[in-house]
């Protein structure tokens, strides 16, 4: 099974990239240009992860699409972005238990996909623990 991700980026440039780059590892992308968007796609369509970067409509936008996208029955992974070109790179630590930042920067797309796929894993893992329990 092919790991579907949402990716919701305000940046055009920024969108395509990532949506190619993605693409080009194996995953099936939808991407959304804004949060309505990206909400509409989450309604219709059932995704392992959801990447946001929304800053250009808000600072909200992101973190209110993740949010959003949490509540959902089948539990997504999410993660906001930062493609802004910086000295970091790869994942930082999360600020909370339920957010992860994944930052992509100039250094390497191999850090950019490592983390995408330690996401979907992550979320693999949580649900088959949660399966187990329900069995016992």
């Amino acid at each position: 099974m092919v790991a579907r991700i949402l990716l919701a980026d305000a940046d055009l440039a920024s969108r395509l990239t990532l949506k190619t780059l993605l693409s080009t590892a194996g995953y099936s992308v939808g991407c959304a240009a804004s949060a309505a968007e990206a909400t509409a796609l989450l309604d219709g369509e059932e995704y392992q992860l959801v990447l946001a970067d929304l800053r250009a409509e808000s600072e909200e936008a992101g973190p209110r699409l993740l949010a959003f996208a949490r509540q959902k029955d089948y539990r997504p992974a999410t993660a906001l972005l930062s493609s802004e070109l910086s000295g970091a790179t790869g994942r930082k630590p999360a600020a909370s238990a339920t957010e992860s930042v994944v930052t992509i920067s100039d250094a390497t797309v191999s850090h950019l996909l490592a983390g995408v796929a330690e996401l979907i894993s992550n979320r693999a893992d949580r649900r088959m623990q949660q399966a187990l329990r329900r069995a016992s």
